[in-house]
């Protein structure tokens, strides 16, 4: 079989998944909301930004030592 047969097969089925899962979503008055996982994201960035800084001041006072 041929490899844009396959590919085409691939994306197909994701178009129809998703077509599929809107389709649900309507039906049954879901609330998708996908800001609340960026809300999310923001912070726990900012948790392993501060983390990291930690980590880094902690082996920079330990004699210069990584």
């Amino acid at each position: 079989m041929q490899l844009w047969i396959i590919l085409l097969i691939i994306f197909g089925g994701f178009i129809i998944f998703g077509l599929l899962y809107d389709w649900v979503a309507k039906k049954k008055n879901m609330n998708t909301d996908f800001q609340g996982g960026v809300k999310s994201l923001n912070e726990a960035k900012d948790i392993y930004a501060e983390k990291t800084l930690e980590d880094a001041k902690g082996k920079i006072g330990n004699n210069g030592k990584w």
